[in-house]
């Protein structure tokens, strides 16, 4: 299916997983249920084309997901997907709260300090547990770890894609 609609990424195949048709998937996105069992995602196997799969099976392993798709069943037929990335239609999104963010919302977001300091652009996000840490690459390419925490994150525009941050003490130590 080839789709002019807004499409949003929320995980990438990195391998297969034993004879059954199981990829190994590199979550990304905060919505682990995006993974649940009759879910429906969208493989780009071209760029601009997306092909329907409905979730079988779902499960954590070694801190990626382990999933199954009804349309598959066998290693031979998702051995082609390794290196793909998997998306949602933008209906398939979650309305969030007001202090909440999209990970593509954040992600390329300018980052400058309460001093109006340029610290970098929002490369990726971590999410370890409690909060999420935002990896910001400065322009030498050195990668800074900022917290989301009301003490660090001060404000968040994402219309004009920038994030206002106090640098903490021992912040970039």
């Amino acid at each position: 299916m080839t789709n002019k609609q807004k499409m949003y990424l929320i995980g990438e195949i990195v391998n297969t997983h034993g004879v059954k048709g199981e990829v190994r998937i590199k979550q990304i996105t905060d919505f682990v249920e995006r993974f649940d069992v009759g879910a429906t995602i969208y493989l780009e196997k071209k760029p601009a084309e997306y092909t329907p799969l409905t979730i079988s099976a779902s499960r954590r392993h070694k801190g990626l997901l382990l999933v199954r798709f009804e349309e598959y069943k066998t290693l031979n037929e998702v051995e082609l997907f390794k290196g793909l990335s998997l998306y949602i239609k933008e209906e398939q999104q979650t309305e969030l709260a007001a202090d909440e963010y999209y990970y593509h919302e954040i992600i390329g977001c300018e980052v400058i300090s309460t001093e109006d300091e340029e610290i970098g652009t929002i490369d990726s996000i971590l999410a370890p547990g409690a909060n999420d840490v935002w990896v910001v690459k400065n322009d030498a390419g050195k990668e800074l770890l900022i917290p989301y925490i009301p003490d660090v994150v001060k404000d968040v525009d994402v219309e004009k894609k920038r994030v206002i941050i106090e640098v903490m003490e021992g912040l970039f130590d």
